[in-house]
C-alpha cells in the first residue's frame, strides 16, 4: 500500500519524519542565507521579500507538521489494529 516504505513500522517512520522536518527547515534557511549573500547589500525591498519568503516557509512547515501528525495517527492506528 505504501510502496517502498511498506516494510517500515510506525516507529521507524515517526523517527524518520521527526528528523526530516527540521532538516528541511535548516536546508531552507541555508538556501535563504545563500540567496541573501549572492544578492549582496541591504535593501528594504529585498528585506521585505526575504521576510515574506520566511513567513511563507513557516506557514508551509506548519501545514507539513499537521500533515505529519495526521499521518502518524493513521499509521499508529493501523499498527494497533494489526496487532
Amino acid at each position: 500500500m505504501f510502496g517502498y516504505y511498506s516494510h517500515w513500522d510506525a516507529g521507524m517512520l515517526a523517527v524518520f519524519m521527526l528528523f526530516s522536518i527540521p532538516l528541511v527547515a535548516v536546508i531552507g534557511g541555508l538556501g535563504l542565507a545563500a540567496l541573501k549573500i549572492l544578492r549582496g547589500g541591504r535593501n528594504s525591498e529585498r528585506e521585505l521579500e526575504d521576510t515574506r519568503l520566511i513567513q511563507e516557509m513557516h506557514n508551509q512547515l506548519q501545514k507539513m507538521e499537521a500533515r505529519v501528525g495526521s499521518l502518524e495517527t493513521i499509521l499508529l492506528d493501523k499498527d494497533r489494529r494489526d496487532k
